[in-house]
């Protein structure tokens, strides 16, 4: 039964809201000052168009090949599969394929360009470890991800980001003032420090504000899995056995996934706290929070 998606988090889209036109902000005034530098602004975000295209195109392919997942069949995994199956007819959404990761480490993740281009992703951890209405959640929550176009809009707002990270990898590896118009005057060395400069600041910002979009679309596919689920509590259980079972897989382990991080429904951290602000995940407690009143909310509807 295809689920009523009604309601919505007013404050979440507006935060949202904000992240991206600040993101846009930046990024006009980052190429303002490629132009007035008279950087070869064309040749850059031609390099940075292949790189977003191989990873728009592509993501669900190296996603999968770096987290060491294998798309896996019904006929592998029956239960898994019928779980997919049904949260997907729930979502409307098409159903993706179906993948496992061979680790301990109770996990998932969602991939692709598309909804009709997607992954969905587990680890043997998360199988042996929740009941079948937590890993009901954890799809849910993927799904939503899926749903909300999560991968190409990261992607969009990286975009120019990239572009600022090869100008400094530019300076860094040619020298000061190579490949940029090539004059020696003055004027030309000041327009040098001014696009290293800007790239720095807008590299620095726009790693912020991404982690700040990442974040909010954790809390919109927490939110998408209580609607699909209809049952905020499972996925909050989830999180927790998830969390506390993170805590004591070997650290070497833990480095390892560290690439997979903003994939992931959980972060693998080897350290046993972390600045929110610099991740791609909220904390366990605001997720939980929100998952309560969410419960409040939906038993007042009578969901």
């Amino acid at each position: 039964m295809r689920r009523k998606w009604y309601g919505g988090d007013t404050q979440l889209s507006i935060r949202m809201f904000i992240v991206m036109f600040l993101l846009t902000a930046v990024y006009l005034a980052f190429l303002w000052v490629l132009w007035e530098a008279g950087v070869g602004m064309v040749t850059l975000i031609f390099i940075a168009a292949i790189m977003a295209g191989v990873q728009y195109f592509m993501s669900d392919k190296l996603v999968l090949w770096s987290a060491g997942a294998h798309i896996v069949s019904p006929e592998q995994a029956p239960e898994l599969h019928s779980m997919v199956e049904r949260l997907a007819a729930m979502a409307d959404l098409p159903k993706p394929q179906v993948a496992i990761m061979d680790t301990p480490m109770p996990n998932a993740f969602a991939t692709g360009r598309s909804p009709s281009h997607s992954v969905v992703a587990v680890t043997t951890g998360l199988l042996n470890r929740l009941d079948a209405n937590e890993i009901e959640s954890v799809l849910a929550h993927e799904l939503t991800h899926i749903k909300n176009r999560d991968v190409m809009v990261i992607t969009i707002a990286s975009f120019l980001s990239t572009v600022a990270f090869l100008v400094m990898r530019m300076f860094m590896f040619s020298g000061m003032g190579y490949g940029y118009g090539r004059r020696r005057d003055r004027d030309s060395g000041s327009a040098i420090l001014l696009v290293y400069l800007a790239a720095l600041v807008v590299w620095v910002v726009s790693y912020l504000l991404i982690r700040a979009l990442s974040r909010y679309r954790e809390y919109a596919a927490d939110r998408g899995s209580a609607i699909i689920t209809g049952a905020p509590s499972e996925l909050a259980s989830a999180l927790i056995k998830i969390s506390g079972v993170m805590q004591r897989i070997p650290e070497r382990d833990l480095r390892e996934a560290q690439g997979m991080n903003a994939f992931f429904i959980v972060p693998a951290l080897t350290g046993a706290s972390f600045i929110e602000l610099f991740s791609t995940h909220p904390s366990l407690e605001h997720r939980l929070e929100r998952l309560a009143k969410l419960e409040q909310q939906m038993q007042a509807r009578g969901q």
